[in-house]
């Protein structure tokens, strides 16, 4: 009887239509290609997500539904497969992109063709290849295989657009002669020259940054549509501005604003996972015991890792305040050759149970959680949908990237935060009374309220964009419709190049 069932779910899979997907190995790029993939495996589709073996592992370890055996989630199936980079754990040039990338394309190039084609002999043949900013060859590869391809975009379309009229040159940006001018973009507000995103900064240390997001695009033109994780009510003006703007020029791909993608609850999306680590479930125990709005939530992220110098001044700023707090103070990477962070001497005793410090929360949740008042975040993409889609309030502490820009947006435009940081320009350790200022006024009082009032209506605007019918449910659904009809020309095609080839080899 096993074996009939376990043939019939092999048909069964045999007859789906099969996407692909290909992750840069870094926790922001992995969790909302993930998401995407679950919600799209949810609509019917067997989807199989990829990313280098080590950080496989760290998945692997953590979630026990990560394997390549398919998992059911909602009408499709979800599997995992992993490719070696042929570099060893704890190589210091996986930290060096000019190098790392020029790796992770030549291994690609190789593995993903010779790895789909072995899912064709398993009778699973891949129609479409999704994948990721920093592997534009991805797309290379599909239009070399005669299969169709896109792209999610994990930050703002406001971000995009930036990038956009950068790499075409539409507009001026700060040089090496002129550092400090400001940046005029069509439907986003003036952006002063340590707003934009910082890898388009002439002084960015990460230029080579710079370097892997532009690469994708040199290549917008192979994607038929690009998928972001925005929603349309949140960006409105650009997300239009954006669709006339590639409307216009060569390359037509479509815009679709498919997010948040962790806001979509899809049957069995919940048990998998790509969390580096096993969350503190604790945590959620001990929101659970505190009076509702009245915690503050500190997280910077998998990558930014602040001065110790100023995790001593956030802790004072904390004990000043005299807030609760929950803390994720995660390690540092390995590769890294960081020291873990601590704390000042006796503040764990002094905060007592007004505290708690974890290295890794499930944030989705802990942002959900009525105990909360305010989030410090460092204002990447992800937790900054997180903050608007759960309607909490940010203390916005960005580094670089994208994260200055999200920071200007979430308090200048969304208006649900407060500036603590403007990002690596300033150069400074943020002083503990400013961070004691800053909490008091995200938690207490009119700016609090406006903040929260505003962050509410965000709230529900991301709800009625993920639910049934709503602008990104519509886009998810369209682009699934639009993976089926491309897939049966591919199916179509290969049935022809197959019986052409069949006719030659028979003579004639």
């Amino acid at each position: 009887m096993g074996s009939e069932t376990e043939s019939n779910q092999h048909h069964e899979l045999n007859q789906l239509v099969h996407v692909f997907m290909i992750s840069f190995p870094g926790q922001g790029h992995i969790n909302p290609l993930l998401r995407l993939g679950k919600m799209i495996a949810s609509k019917g589709l067997l989807v199989t997500f990829t990313t280098t073996e080590n950080f496989g592992q760290g998945i692997r370890g953590s979630n026990d539904a990560v394997s390549d055996q398919p998992v059911p989630i909602g009408d499709g199936f979800i599997r995992f497969e992993f490719f070696d980079d042929e570099w060893p754990d704890g190589d210091p040039r996986k930290h060096d992109m000019d190098q790392y990338l020029p790796q992770l394309e030549a291994v690609g190039r190789r593995w993903v063709p010779e790895r789909l084609a072995g899912l064709a002999r398993e009778g699973r043949p891949v129609s479409c290849l999704i994948n990721n900013p920093f592997l534009p060859w991805v797309s290379d590869v599909a239009e070399e295989l005669g299969l169709h391809s896109a792209m999610l975009w994990p930050q703002s379309c406001a971000c995009f657009l930036a990038y956009y009229c950068f790499h075409h040159n539409l507009i001026p940006f700060p040089t090496e002669n002129t550092l400090e001018i400001d940046v005029e973009i069509p439907t986003l507000p003036l952006l002063k020259w340590d707003e934009i995103p910082t890898f388009l900064h002439p002084t960015t240390p990460y230029a080579f940054l710079k370097r892997a997001i532009l690469a994708q695009y040199n290549n917008l033109s192979k994607p038929f549509c690009i998928l972001m994780d925005t929603f349309y009510e949140l960006e409105r003006a650009t997300v239009d501005h954006t669709v006339a703007l590639l409307a216009r020029s060569p390359i037509r791909p479509d815009i679709r604003p498919v997010g948040p993608l962790f806001k979509k609850v899809v049957p069995g999306g919940a048990r998998v996972r790509a969390d580096p680590l096993r969350p503190d479930r604790d945590c959620l125990e001990w929101l659970d015991g505190r009076p509702e709005g009245s915690v503050v939530y500190i997280s910077f992220g998998t990558v930014v890792f602040p001065k110790q110098e100023q995790v001593d001044e956030i802790a004072a700023g904390i004990e000043a305040a005299g807030v609760s707090f929950l803390w994720v103070m995660k390690p540092p990477l390995k590769e890294s050759g960081l020291s873990p962070h601590s704390l000042p001497d006796g503040f764990l005793d002094r905060v007592g149970d007004n505290g708690k410090v974890v290295q890794f929360a499930p944030q989705e949740q802990v942002l959900a959680h009525s105990s909360v008042a305010c989030f410090v975040t460092h204002c990447g993409w992800n937790s900054t949908m997180e903050s608007l889609s759960c309607g909490v309030p940010v203390v916005a502490f960005p580094s670089w990237g994208d994260q200055v820009t999200d920071a200007k947006f979430l308090c200048d435009v969304f208006k649900t935060g407060i500036q603590l940081t403007r990002g690596e320009h300033e150069r400074r350790i943020i002083s503990r009374d400013e961070v004691e200022k800053c909490l008091r006024e995200a938690t207490l009082g009119p700016k609090a309220l406006e903040m929260k009032k505003n962050a509410l209506k965000w709230k529900a605007l991301a709800d009625e964009a993920v639910a049934d019918g709503g602008s990104s449910d519509m886009n998810i659904e369209c682009f699934v419709d639009e993976v089926r009809k491309r897939s049966e020309n591919v199916a179509t095609m290969a049935k022809t190049m197959a019986n052409g080839l069949s006719i030659k080899e028979n003579g004639h």
